[in-house]
């Protein structure tokens, strides 16, 4: 990608009306444009980072035995009246009546939908267990909304379900979301803690929110601080194992962590003082379980080894792909721009040629570009007409982790400068280095 031939069309100015950090910088950074209140288009850069974060979570759910599909925006208000949720839901749900003035709506979820097309093929215990996700638009008609992609109307979700023949199975799936979703986390550059939490419409007793610290959180979260602690790191996962997924689960949940719907002043007078912590978080998924309560309204059984027909016990499962890079930049960001975790950067390096149309440069710029995109990364070259500064000021902006600078004082001494983005440590080295070093940073991420 050449900056010069790249669609990026970056702002100068704040505008007005975006009042959290990274509603500011998305629209500053050229990332989104919003179509109507709480609908965005998604402008190149950003619909990289979508994707790219689209790219793990379906990488970490396939890695636990999941199973993808797509189900449509559009539902019928039949199944959602089949399990009673039609008229409960409330004024959040769009309901639209098509030509032939059958009633439908676009769907905020999809826990009917799934039912059915399990009830449809499956009867059974010998399917089980079965977890099947999809990530797909959502619409909920939020009375106000605002913060970006952070509280819009429309978003872009991951949301998976789980069937099983019973509690203690449901749960061994729940552990095993969980798990999926510390690795998908870590995977972004997130710290998200799993918090015990309320589970809302979607129902359901067994239920943990995983949230990023961040001062612009919409909830009020109490935690020890002693959690903030843990990773899982390169830690190999056997997902096959319900012992081991159960005791990282214990390790992640034993510290004490809850949203304010569910803080317990009790428990939490327990934690040592020096470790209680209190912030704000921002919610960037879900797990629940919610047993029989849509198996028994909408009829999806199995039968059992000794022959009886049962309901199966189910869990929902969802994550803010779109809502994620809100909170990536909420909690990665300083007073120049965006800094990218490496794992969901759009380009992997940015390539700064200080002097356009100088020949040895102009060489070294196409070495390094050659390079890196030789190796399987994707660097973005800023060949534009531009002032130095300039330049800077959009790769500090846009927030790619790596930028190698390129000048003619520099080349004639067969040096390039590396500069980290979120540290601004710069170092000479030759091109091949730099590529070489760059490569290396990526090693196992890209």
């Amino acid at each position: 990608m050449r900056l010069s031939r790249y669609f990026l069309p970056v702002l100068k100015e704040t505008p007005s009306e975006a009042q959290i950090v990274s509603h500011r910088l998305m629209l500053r950074a050229g990332m989104i444009k919003q179509a109507s209140a709480g609908i965005y288009s998604w402008l190149p850069l950003g619909y990289r980072v979508l994707r790219r974060i689209e790219q793990i979570v379906h990488e970490e759910q396939q890695r636990a035995g999941h199973i993808p599909l797509l189900m449509p925006t559009l539902q019928s208000a039949e199944l959602w009246q089949e399990s009673g949720r039609y008229d409960a839901y409330g004024p959040e749900m769009l309901r639209i009546r098509d030509r032939h003035d059958r009633d439908m709506l676009y769907g905020p979820t999809n826990e009917e939908m799934i039912t059915d097309i399990f009830r449809s093929n499956v009867s059974s215990y010998k399917n089980l267990p079965l977890t099947l996700y999809h990530i797909q638009w959502k619409f909920r008609d939020e009375v106000r909304p605002r913060f970006g992609v952070m509280r819009g109307r429309e978003f872009l979700m991951k949301d998976g379900y789980n069937f099983d023949l019973d509690y203690e199975n449901a749960m061994i799936a729940y552990d095993r979301h969980m798990v999926s979703y510390l690795r998908t986390y870590e995977r972004m550059g997130l710290k998200a803690i799993p918090m015990r939490a309320d589970s809302g419409p979607i129902g359901g007793d067994d239920t943990h929110e995983f949230l990023v610290l961040a001062d612009t959180g919409e909830s009020e979260v109490f935690y020890d601080s002693a959690i903030t602690d843990l990773r899982l790191g390169d830690r190999l996962v056997n997902y096959d194992d319900p012992a081991e997924l159960r005791a990282i689960c214990e390790e992640w949940t034993t510290p004490y962590a809850r949203t304010d719907e569910t803080h317990d002043e009790t428990l939490y007078g327990e934690i040592p003082e020096d470790r209680r912590q209190t912030s704000r978080g921002i919610e960037v998924g879900q797990i629940f379980y919610f047993g029989t309560k849509y198996s028994e309204a909408m009829g999806a059984m199995v039968t059992t080894p000794d022959g009886a027909r049962v309901p199966v016990h189910m869990g929902s499962h969802g994550i803010g792909v779109s809502r994620l890079l809100g909170a990536i930049i909420e909690a990665s960001h300083d007073d120049r721009g965006i800094i990218w975790p490496e794992g969901v950067t759009p380009f992997h390096a940015g390539i700064v040629n200080l002097k356009q149309g100088d020949s040895a440069t102009d060489a070294v710029c196409t070495e390094l570009y050659a390079g890196l995109a030789a190796a399987g990364l994707s660097p973005l070259y800023d060949d534009r007409e531009e002032r130095a500064g300039a330049k800077f000021a959009t790769m500090d902006l846009i927030g790619l982790p790596w930028r190698i600078t390129a000048g003619p004082r520099g080349v004639a001494q067969g040096k390039v400068e590396l500069t980290s983005r979120r540290t601004g440590e710069s170092e000479e080295m030759s091109p091949a280095a730099a590529i070489a070093k760059v490569v290396e940073l990526y090693k196992g991420i890209a």
